[in-house]
């Protein structure tokens, strides 16, 4: 079991749109902290801290080191998808700033986006909650597809204070 301490770390850990971009980007694919800097357009130093604090938590795993173009040696990390169960009280910004990072750049074509309002009771609210993550999880735990085009998918529920 984990610990207070080991909680509120990985708590920490998911507080940064960095570290959830990073995740997602070992998501499918292993990268070097280098790839991992270039992708982002942040500094390789910088990057380290981030790659650091999640592999100290567990969210990301260092695989076998390789020799770069330059005979460097570069470690790979991948993400563990420790981060699925995890849950972080009050999350809702830093996901959604996330989101707003990851799409800045895309062209609208390329957002899929749906909208609807619903008044439900807590039971229906929970029963249509509860469906929608089982058929996410169902999809997130398979196996990726070798000719698969990797894709994110981020979900908001909220309450409607403007309809009443």
């Amino acid at each position: 079991m984990d610990s207070d301490e080991d909680l509120q770390a990985r708590g920490r850990a998911l507080s940064s749109p960095v570290r959830l971009r990073i995740l997602r980007l070992c998501l499918h694919k292993p990268r070097t902290n280098k790839e991992i800097a270039e992708a982002l357009g942040l500094n390789p130093a910088t990057t380290l801290h981030h790659v650091r604090t999640l592999l100290t938590t567990g969210f990301l795993a260092a695989e076998e080191a390789r020799t770069g173009n330059r005979g460097a040696k570069e470690i790979p990390y991948r993400a563990t998808g420790l981060s699925w169960n995890t849950r972080v009280p009050n999350a809702a910004p830093v996901l959604v700033e996330t989101f707003l990072q990851e799409i800045e750049g895309l062209e609208p074509s390329e957002i899929d986006v749906w909208r609807v309002g619903v008044r439900l009771n807590d039971e229906h609210r929970a029963e249509m909650m509860g469906r929608i993550r089982s058929v996410i999880e169902d999809y997130a735990h398979r196996a990726p597809d070798g000719d698969g085009t990797a894709t994110s998918i981020m979900l908001a529920h909220h309450l409607d204070r403007t309809a009443d």
